[in-house]
């Protein structure tokens, strides 16, 4: 049955505690009479006048009155001003609130497409403003830098990018397989022997900060104090730093470095190991980056940021998925949970269900709850809360997290824009034996996870990206706008200045969730 309402303290106080509190109240006022006896009371005096005696008398008290008179006036004066400039307000809002309404009979529509233009324009977060960043960047290099998630090689590679650079005789295109420290070793070889045949790749595993629980909380908390600037160690960075060396002596100029990727693949991160500071503002969350970024590395040579390259609508929702910015609050959580679908789809389900040892399940849904469950992520009254934990799940793909792999396709099939000559023009100011070399010494250098545990994850294929700033759907600026839902509204505020976590350190993700 139901149970019965707890019944109000009551109010009431026994006589013997009311008059107690009576006799203190009047023990306080006399206290405070005979206090202000002690002090004596303080009359304002009156002004006694000037004296009968005292000459000039008459001239003194004229003066008074006309002292008097003129303040009065000063007062009237300034009553009538005031009223004359409400009465001015007045008429100008009633002409703003008249104009208003003759704007609104007009024409609702028109004037809300007008703004929604103007915001459009300053929508930092906007698909448009991403690709002209992206173009001022691949316009401003001489060197371009893509960089591949090294779990999804072929997932990371835009053939619209590649065929602009190799459209313009100028620029080199260098592939940077980042994250290397999250595929079994024999997938990597494999995948860096796919991958020179057709540009110059360079092996890279990004510093990381902030790894243990521990840390995290201290710094959410203020406490620990924590060198930012300090980070685990970059591997690869020597090599690439070697091979733009190189081709600035080759020139004989300065360069340009650009660095571009879709989202979350560690463009910034790459910079800071570069940089060997943290330069660049790197966050777990997509699309940290917002605006083309120029960071100095010494006399000859400066590296470009670029924000993540913009995911075209028409691919598959895998790609999406993996590869453009998800809407993650209320309006794109359907998005979130297509995304997972695809991703779990596209491993084997064994792997997944060992990864995060929850037993079988038939759909997302069940896994998301089982999950949840597992997490101890619940609502109010104890449901499993599947939002929260598909966020973290994307964000965790994506992050430097999940140790998964694909395998590089049985054969080497060359896309369209990359002919033998064109790909001997790329390699030609670089010496790919000692790139090579160097590359071996990286791998060398690190652990990986063995090949069992890595879940195995089936490639889509290369993922179309939009380059050009006039061919960006209008549908897509929905369908991806941009995460300012929470994650990233404080870092866009103070890009350069507000670091909290690094790019590919999805682990944050979980605790802060």
């Amino acid at each position: 049955g139901t149970v019965a309402e707890l019944r109000k303290a009551s109010k009431r106080l026994s006589c013997h505690k009311r008059y107690k509190i009576q006799k203190k109240i009047r023990e306080h006022h006399r206290k405070l009479r005979k206090e202000a006896k002690k002090r004596g009371r303080k009359k304002p005096r009156k002004d006694p006048g000037i004296p009968s005696a005292a000459p000039f008398k008459e001239e003194l008290l004229r003066e008074a009155e006309q002292r008097k008179q003129r303040l009065e006036e000063l007062k009237q004066k300034q009553k009538l001003d005031r009223q004359k400039e409400l009465e001015k307000r007045r008429k100008l809002d009633a002409k703003k609130n008249a104009a208003k309404i003759k704007e609104n009979a007009e024409g609702k529509e028109s004037s809300k497409k007008s703004r929604a233009k103007t915001k459009k324009l300053l929508d930092k977060n906007s698909p448009k403003s991403f690709c002209r960043e992206l173009e001022k960047v691949i316009e401003a290099s001489d060197v371009i830098l893509e960089v591949l998630d090294a779990r999804d090689p072929l997932g990371c590679r835009c053939p619209q990018l590649e065929q602009a650079v190799c459209s313009r005789p100028d620029k080199k295109l260098l592939l940077v397989l980042n994250k290397i420290d999250l595929v079994p070793k024999e997938n990597l070889e494999k995948w860096l022997n796919y991958l020179k045949n057709e540009f110059p790749t360079i092996a890279f595993k990004s510093a990381t900060l902030l790894k243990d629980r521990n840390m995290l909380e201290k710094v959410k908390k203020g406490s620990a104090r924590i060198d930012l600037s300090k980070n685990t160690e970059c591997f690869g960075s020597e090599c690439l730093l070697k091979l733009l060396r190189e081709h600035c002596k080759t020139q004989n100029k300065a360069i340009q470095v650009g660095v571009v990727g879709f989202p979350n693949v560690g463009k910034s991160s790459i910079i800071n190991g570069l940089k060997g500071a943290r330069a660049c503002n790197v966050g777990p969350a997509r699309g940290v980056t917002k605006a083309m970024q120029i960071v100095p590395v010494d006399k000859q040579m400066k590296i470009l940021d670029s924000p993540g390259i913009v995911a075209d609508p028409s691919n598959s929702t895998l790609a999406l998925a993996m590869r453009s910015i998800i809407d993650t609050g209320e309006s794109g959580l359907a998005n979130v949970v297509e995304g997972i679908d695809a991703i779990i789809s596209h491993c084997n389900k064994q792997q997944v269900m060992l990864y995060y040892s929850i037993p079988d399940f038939r759909t997302t849904e069940e896994f998301l709850t089982l999950l949840a469950q597992k997490r101890g992520m619940l609502k109010k009254g104890g449901l499993p809360d599947t939002e929260n934990v598909a966020r973290l799940l994307l964000c965790d793909w994506t992050g430097a997290k999940i140790s998964y792999h694909s395998h590089p396709p049985e054969q080497q099939r060359l896309p369209p824009y990359l002919t033998e000559d064109k790909i001997a023009e790329m390699q030609k100011d670089f010496n790919l034996k000692k790139l090579e070399e160097e590359n071996t010494t990286t791998v060398q250098a690190l652990k990986y996870p063995n090949l069992a545990s890595s879940i195995i994850f089936q490639s889509a294929e290369m993922t179309n990206g939009t380059i050009e700033e006039s061919q960006v759907v209008e549908k897509a600026s929905d369908d991806m706008n941009l995460e300012g839902d929470g994650e990233d509204d404080n870092e866009e505020e103070d890009e350069e200045e507000n670091f909290t976590g690094s790019d590919d350190d999805q682990d944050n993700m979980e605790e802060e969730e």
